[in-house]
């Protein structure tokens, strides 16, 4: 072949191959996930809310899909945030609860991070809100992917609250173990030390804000956004301009903030011409504070609430919006877990996959509203506690093993921010329950299906013998140690 040709021919191939990469990168979605803490199933508009509106959620969804079966893998602050950043059971890694401030553990640094799945990409990253993954220095959000964290390191209740300002009954406990004040971070450093409860009206919109300027500052480059508010989380708060907006009162104000806030969001992606480009996710971390009583949400037709894994614990309002890419009015019946997003993500910005193995797996189908895509997934785990099998999902089943939970049903709740008292000796045997039929688990139909419990069970048993099983003394084999520290680090 004639020099000149070939090299050419060279040259060609490499910018066509270069170009195919072009191509690729260009149609990579930037990322923001909106975050909520402890808000209920039935707190936006089109999960049936009452008491307040919540229109730019409503219009999120009528621009994208609505998920009616989504999932967060335990109810409850840390774990659920775990499963959503890296993908794993939470206690595949070593993290269960809801960290404290004096825990030593946290998100090892082995543990790849949506942030660093992002980075790896060359993405732009940041976190504006609440974190609870490990409040030490090596756990913090920059150790792990994100360049900017401005916000609190574990809940907004988890300091010595003033019990004249807010009277919650565990305000002495707390004092008397030491807890400090609730600080907040920029980046590595506590920017100021002691959050009061004027700052934490403002926490939704200064975060709104912050995220609002970092969209505007990388309008010209890809990015993730996480944007994890601490409302409505107890002790609420809201500001000025919503207070007293709405006529469920407190908790509704806060939420109607919250929509505001998702609002601001999407505008300034409008704004800045990134609404096509821009795969926006809203969800709750877990359900709602139900002792709480007016200062808790709502979980519609679901049974009980945050810290136990029947439906209205582990089952989260869930709505995405990709203009152009995900059909319009879209609604996903189909389960789904936080632990999809990291691989799905992967999938849509062309990202490999950690060497350490995950939970999740690829859900665009499902996401972009393909026609008659199902579940990635056979079956879905529920763990709680330290390391509790509690109940298993596949298809419209849903197995529970026989363990103990925490309820507020028959009892006084709570008001004006002072907590009711849970019965926390209420037991469950092996019951299975049909969703599509009994959304709100009470039926027991194990005796008509036992072909159902059976084949649960085997898919349960499997599982113990890779996560461990506290209830059936079964230790694990897969699971991971978290980072831990052995200083004041």
């Amino acid at each position: 072949m004639n020099k000149n040709i070939f090299l050419f021919f060279v040259v060609c191939i490499g910018n066509a191959n270069l170009s195919l990469a072009q191509n690729s990168d260009s149609t990579a979605p930037n990322i923001v996930i909106i975050f909520t803490d402890d808000q209920g199933y039935a707190d936006v508009g089109v999960y049936g809310a009452k008491g307040f509106n919540t229109p730019n959620l409503d219009q999120m969804a009528t621009d994208g899909i609505r998920f009616t079966d989504f999932y967060v893998a335990q109810p409850v602050c840390s774990a659920s945030r775990t499963a959503l950043l890296t993908g794993c059971y939470p206690n595949r890694l070593g993290i269960t609860g809801a960290l404290g401030p004096n825990a030593k553990h946290g998100l090892h640094a082995d543990e790849t991070t949506l942030a660093e799945l992002c980075k790896s990409k060359g993405y732009a990253t940041a976190i504006y809100g609440k974190w609870h993954l490990g409040n030490r220095k090596p756990f913090l959000p920059t150790r792990h992917g994100f360049d900017n964290f401005y916000g609190i390191p574990y809940s907004n209740d988890m300091w010595p609250l003033h019990p004249d300002l807010v009277k919650l009954p565990d305000a002495a406990a707390k004092r008397k173990r030491g807890y400090p004040n609730l600080p907040i971070y920029e980046d590595d450093s506590i920017v100021d030390s002691e959050v009061t409860h004027e700052d934490q009206r403002q926490f939704t919109t200064t975060f709104t804000q912050r995220a609002v300027a970092f969209i505007d500052a990388n309008k010209d480059q890809r990015f993730f956004l996480y944007l994890p508010h601490p409302m409505p989380h107890v002790p609420l708060h809201v500001s000025n301009k919503f207070q007293g907006k709405t006529e469920q009162g407190l908790y509704g104000d806060v939420i109607s903030e919250i929509d505001w806030s998702v609002g601001q969001i999407l505008q300034a992606l409008k704004r800045n011409g990134l609404e096509e480009n821009t795969l926006v996710i809203f969800m709750s971390d877990n359900g709602p504070w139900l002792s709480y009583g007016d200062h808790g949400g709502s979980t519609g037709p679901l049974r009980e609430g945050k810290g136990t894994t029947f439906e209205g614990g582990v089952r989260v309002p869930c709505i995405m919006r990709w203009v152009g890419k995900i059909p319009p009015g879209s609604i996903c019946r189909e389960p789904m877990m936080t632990i999809d997003l990291f691989p799905t993500i992967a999938k849509f910005i062309g990202a490999e996959l950690p060497q350490n193995k995950i939970d999740g797996r690829d859900a665009s189908a499902l996401v972009l509203a393909t026609p008659n895509a199902t579940s990635p997934q056979q079956a879905y785990y529920f763990y709680y506690h330290r390391n509790d099998l509690q109940a298993i999902r596949s298809g419209r089943w849903k197995l529970h093993f026989p363990h103990k939970y925490r309820s507020m049903d028959g009892r006084e709740l709570g008001s004006g921010g002072t907590p009711g008292k849970y019965d926390n000796n209420r037991k469950t045997g092996l019951e299975l329950y049909d969703l599509i039929a009994d959304i709100g688990e009470r039926r027991n139909v194990a005796e008509a299906h036992p072909e159902v419990v059976k084949k649960l069970t085997e898919l349960a048993d499997a599982m113990r013998h890779d996560l461990g099983d506290n209830l059936t003394n079964i230790k694990p084999t897969g699971n991971r140690k978290p980072g831990r520290i052995d200083n004041d680090q």
